[in-house]
């Protein structure tokens, strides 16, 4: 049957785009199975059956997977065509291999951080999750039901920060607040607060130019990029973020390339830097490639995610991973618990200030904030969205009662942190909605208000 189907793909494409279609695909299902396994710790019999074959990714069933406990490894492969490992690595979790070449990454492993000890929350960890008022806590526990069983929802969890205080969470079966969930485009967030902490220690700087050795030969119209033009999306760079074509630059980036931040860095411009705005996840992978060239030693630049946020926050569980060029995807693939997103966001609803500790430059926060003109609507900032796209029910009637201050870092399939400063609260949903639409989250935030 699955030959039958494979060749019938192959008279519909070609052979050419199906060999293209079979690496993609099987990259794609070895990263996200190899990351629930090993990184959030889940069975692969669950993670196969709600993570890479629900809804419309059943073509994922086609992808045969072999999950190698004792050697950390996900190989997959469409018939054998265009095979893909993923390998996971303690402290960076998981990186795929480039086809044909041997697993051999540099480093083997960083030092896992030590757990929280029990206590309040957020300088410790609660053993129990925290039930809540009784209307909010209805909320949530309906924001893990499913009124369109067509459409799933599928939210993983949910967690109410206020005052903060850790006011409410709910978890699906099968999660808690120990399991680490995929943030996909809200590491984008995660990286601009990471440049942040480089600007305030002077070692960058938002107008710097000529940010790539690719970018530096005479004439590269390209050198006239600067990192702020990365941090707002309005780089003029010629990338394409469709994910309906799964030969598109983004999959190709994530799910083909050894080198994210080289894929990325490669395209040539569309449009002068600085006066246009498209949103891609390639910029990322560039901003990340020039963080990686302030530090002499892989290992530092590894472990610096850590050294200056993460550490300084208590986020035990968060996990960047590199891909097989050594570089951070900051685009897309950062794991950490529902409690370690709602503190990130915590530290931006307090002005990036930690425990009395300023851990984000002044003015970052608001530097994140500032719409960029060139965005529609001035729905951009920096690296954080300032109002709710489309696919969140950001043209509703519930987003026009979501406070003017609220601002957004969002991901693939609904991964979500508000941050609304005017009533100090902060806001995580983390799921897989594999349809953009299943998850309204105005609405969501709307309830969360009047139970407020």
């Amino acid at each position: 049957m699955i030959l039958a189907a494979v060749l019938l793909l192959a008279a519909a494409l070609g052979s050419w785009r199906l060999l293209r279609i079979a690496e993609v695909g099987a990259g794609y299902k070895a990263k996200v199975l190899g990351s629930a396994v090993f990184v959030s710790g889940r069975s692969p019999e669950s993670a196969l059956a709600e993570d890479v074959s629900a809804d419309k990714y059943r073509i994922m069933r086609l992808f045969r997977a072999e999950v190698d406990g004792p050697g950390r490894t996900v190989t997959t492969s469409l018939l054998g065509l265009r095979p893909r490992q993923a390998l996971f690595r303690p402290g960076l979790g998981v990186t795929l291999v480039p086809t044909g070449r041997p697993a051999l990454l540099e480093p083997s492993a960083l030092p896992e951080a030590p757990p929280l000890p029990p206590g309040p929350w957020p300088g410790r960890e609660p053993e129990e999750p925290r039930p809540g008022p009784a209307p909010l806590g209805k909320v949530l526990e309906r924001s893990l039901g499913e009124p369109a069983p067509a459409r799933l929802r599928r939210t993983r969890a949910a967690v109410v920060v206020r005052g903060g205080r850790l006011l409410a969470e709910r978890y699906a079966p099968g999660f808690g607040p120990r399991t680490r969930l995929c943030g996909w485009s809200m590491t984008k967030t995660v990286m601009s607060a990471l440049v942040g902490v480089l600007v305030g220690e002077g070692r960058l700087s938002l107008q710097s130019r000529a940010l790539l050795p690719q970018w530096r030969a005479p004439g590269d119209p390209r050198a006239a990029i600067t990192l702020d033009d990365l941090l707002r999306m309005r780089s003029g760079l010629a990338f394409a973020e469709v994910y309906s074509d799964p030969l598109s630059d983004v999959t190709r980036m994530l799910f083909a390339s050894p080198g994210a931040a080289d894929f990325a860095a490669a395209k040539r411009l569309r449009a002068a830097p600085g006066q246009s705005w498209a949103y891609a996840s390639g910029t990322t992978n560039i901003v990340s490639r020039v963080v990686r060239g302030l530090f002499d030693r892989q290992e530092d630049y590894l472990a610096f995610p850590r050294r200056a946020l993460f550490g300084p926050l208590g986020m035990s569980s968060a996990v960047m991973e590199p891909d097989a060029a050594g570089d951070l995807v900051a685009s897309s693939f950062m794991y950490a618990t529902a409690r370690d997103w709602a503190r990130f966001g915590l530290l931006y609803a307090r002005d990036g200030v930690w425990d009395g500790r300023r851990v984000l430059p002044e003015g970052w926060v608001d530097y994140s904030r500032t719409p960029t003109e060139q965005s529609p609507d001035g729905r951009y900032g920096a690296h954080w969205w300032l109002k709710l796209t489309r696919d969140f029910g950001g043209e509703t009637e519930a987003a026009r009662r979501i406070p003017a201050d609220a601002f957004h870092a969002l991901g693939h399939e609904g991964q979500i942190v508000t941050v609304i400063p005017s009533l100090d609260l902060v806001v995580v949903r983390l799921g897989l909605a594999v349809y953009v639409d299943a998850w309204d989250h105005a609405a969501f935030l709307a309830e969360i208000l009047d139970a407020l």
